[in-house]
């Protein structure tokens, strides 16, 4: 009797937390969508988040339905951080209006969209601190498992598929960017490493949390990311600096950043090998080893501790003297670390002189021995930071228009790199929307960090901890996506915003008692709070009544238009991309749907363009991009075709007008330059030889 009514037991403490806090249920469906996500390019095509945009929005709704509209318990702190994202969200969509390419604008404002209902479908419900543990311990565990996959998949890959998914030494797969991988996997580590502190935690569970940090820890090295490596320092300061518990953290920390340190120089050797062009099928089977003998390691040794922990039953006197001798090591720790640090990288000004030489000068020459991650700051950043800032100077209050950045800097740019995003979460929001966008974006954020802080000092300590847990995780992919384009990615962009909601569910409501939580009390009370509770969700239910009701099947409407059809635009453009060799009116067919779909891109015209140039007819490959340029006036490719097919038909005048437009909007494409050259020489382009070059062109930097 005692062994079959055990699980049932628990069954039913499990339904008891999805009764107290309903709204779990729809977030647990969209934590596995962002699963989903991370093992598909971090859900970077819109074809991945338009429909699961889509699947979010259903989920809001149906929490609505059938939980109540949470208006009336909702936080001041909440209201205030819903609205300021509200606010930016519908500038986005008006920046369509101003935008030199709308459809790119109209695609950012979509992405800030789904961000605003992730963030509402997690925080405008109360969540208590076992649905809130569960959640977020869900999702960190179901991430570990697939840096897990991951890494067995690069365990039995051959050398010529390693070269695939680790090109140039790092690690790209499954998000097809390098600094992508690495964040993905970093920003479930921090929730995994402050959740496995919690005494109030199963101690079996602390392990696994534990070890499982120290797997995604391995599997995002991989990625060699410079980024990961300057995020992380800034983390370990916001983490000790601002959140409490530092000692419990300190306890946990260790064994892990032990673990990390042990599995570290195998790792890295297999980036350096493969820079280095040899077969690196054993020292990959090496490093995939470790790090998982690694984690087993910590996952036992934390394991041991919290079950240590939680069977003995210390004296306050006791307790406060391991609390001492933990702080002291601490700070014994952290003053060998520095002083370790300091030895190491040397004269601290030499360091940053070199640091900030690096960054300014660009890209230098790969070397094919040692690690990139000590190699300096040398990338194209700082040209793409300069011509943001002085885009925003051009344009300082509404911006230059949501994911507008590329043709501002294709005329403005240094690099030979066409960059579509200014590479910071910071500069895009100020360059693309302007002071108005910053402040509705920044009144925003700090009301949530401000709710999220008061969950933290919660009297409910798991409550508090799952809060920290979730902040610290948000706050990861806001320092890492200060210097990258992490807001572009969906399967980075809707977790991180997830979890900035979860931690403001946790905050303190109007009306927190359920009728199980005076279950303790006299029967006149409990009947009061039954009362009162189900009062309260028929009164949420009703909401504004007939007429908010309307409002919000309106927006809903429209939001699932908005999201919606671009997604189905771009199916259809990829559509015709597969099959235009054997049905090419088919594909023509499909792209005038798109076409359609979409009233604002111009990417089915310039597909079908490209079709008819393969198949020389020159007067549809006119149309098509005379149609594309009628949507994007400043198409710099578009105008480079127009200007080719111009020159192929002998009309030399106006082939060079083109060309000479086109070279304003890109003035350092060689391809336009040599075109436009050969045109005042008196030759005609080949448009076949030009196409080619530029398909080697975006392959090279695809």
């Amino acid at each position: 009797m005692a062994t079959t009514g055990l699980p049932t037991a628990r069954t039913g403490r499990h339904l008891a937390v999805l009764r107290d806090a309903p709204a779990t249920v729809p977030a647990i469906v969209a934590m596995a969508l962002f699963v989903v996500w991370a093992g598909g390019e971090a859900g970077y095509p819109v074809t991945h988040w338009g429909p699961g945009g889509l699947i979010l929005l259903a989920l809001l709704a149906i929490a609505l339905v059938f939980v109540g509209a949470p208006w009336l318990e909702m936080p001041v702190t909440v209201r205030i951080a819903l609205a300021g994202l509200t606010g930016y969200t519908v500038l986005s969509f008006l920046s369509v209006l101003w935008a030199a390419v709308p459809a790119d604008a109209w695609e950012g404002a979509n992405r800030t969209l789904l961000y605003l209902l992730v963030f509402a479908l997690f925080a405008c419900w109360p969540q208590r601190g076992p649905s809130a543990a569960l959640l977020l311990g869900g999702w960190t565990l179901a991430m570990a498992g697939l840096a897990a996959f991951v890494a067995v998949h690069l365990d039995v890959a051959s050398d010529a598929s390693l070269q695939t998914l680790v090109p140039t030494g790092r690690l790209e797969y499954p998000a097809g960017y390098a600094n992508a991988a690495a964040a993905q996997w970093l920003m479930a580590f921090w929730p995994a490493l402050l959740l496995a502190r919690s005494e109030h935690l199963p101690w079996a569970l602390r392990g696994l949390l534990a070890g499982g940090a120290v797997l995604l820890a391995g599997v995002a090295l991989l990625s060699q990311s410079r980024g990961s490596v300057y995020a992380t320092p800034v983390m370990l300061v916001i983490v000790f600096a601002f959140l409490p518990g530092r000692v419990r953290t300190f306890a946990v920390l260790v064994p892990v950043a032990a673990g990390i340190a042990a599995a570290a120089p195998f790792v890295l050797r297999v980036g350096d090998h493969l820079r280095g062009g040899e077969v690196v099928a054993s020292t990959t089977h090496s490093a995939i080893a470790a790090t998982f003998f690694a984690a087993v390691a910590v996952a036992l040794v934390v394991a041991l501790g919290a079950a240590v922990e939680s069977r003995t039953k210390l004296s306050r006197d006791a307790r406060q003297r391991v609390h001492r001798g933990l702080a002291a090591t601490g700070v014994i720790t952290l003053v060998l670390v520095l002083g370790a640090g300091l030895a190491l990288a040397g004269n601290p000004v030499s360091r940053l002189r070199h640091a900030w030489d690096t960054f300014k000068g660009g890209y230098v020459a790969n070397s094919t021995t040692g690690s990139r991650l000590v190699s300096g700051l040398g990338s194209n950043r700082y040209d793409f930071y300069r011509v943001a800032l002085d885009e925003f100077v051009a344009h300082p209050v509404l911006g230059i228009g949501a994911d507008n950045f590329q043709e501002a800097y294709l005329v403005h740019g240094r690099s030979s790199e066409t960059p579509h995003y200014p590479h910071s979460v910071e500069l895009r929001t100020l360059v693309e929307t302007g002071l108005i966008g910053a402040c509705l974006a920044a009144v925003g954020l700090a009301a949530a960090l401000l709710a999220g802080d008061r969950a933290i000092l919660s009297r409910d300590r798991l409550s508090g901890y799952v809060a920290a847990a979730a902040l610290a995780g948000f706050a990861y992919w806001l320092v890492h996506g200060s210097f990258d384009w992490f807001w572009e990615f969906a399967g980075l962009g809707a977790p991180a915003f997830a979890l900035l909601g979860l931690a403001c569910s946790l905050t303190p409501r109007l009306s927190a008692r359920s009728p199980r939580a005076a279950a303790g009390g006299p029967p006149w009370r409990r009947a009061q709070a039954t009362a009162s509770a189900w009062q309260k969700r028929w009164r949420n239910r009703r909401g504004l009544g007939s007429l908010g009701v309307a409002i919000a099947a309106l927006a809903a409407l429209a939001a699932a238009v908005s999201l919606a059809a671009p997604w189905l635009s771009r199916l259809q453009v990829e559509s015709a991309a597969r099959i235009w060799r054997g049905a090419p009116q088919t594909a023509y067919d499909r792209l005038n749907d798109a076409a359609r779909m979409n009233p604002l891109s111009d990417e089915p015209y310039l597909v079908a363009g490209n079709i008819a140039l393969r198949y020389d007819d020159l007067a549809r490959a006119g149309r098509e991009f005379s149609l594309a340029l009628s949507r994007t006036p400043d198409d710099a490719y578009a105008t480079l075709e127009l200007g080719a097919i111009e020159s192929a038909r002998g009309r030399r005048v106006s082939a060079l007008s083109l060309l000479a437009r086109a070279l304003r909007l890109n003035p350092r494409d060689p391809i336009t330059q040599e075109a436009l050259a050969a045109v005042r020489m008196g030759r005609r382009v080949n448009i076949d030889e030009l196409n080619q070059l530029v398909l080697l062109k975006a392959q090279q930097f695809a």
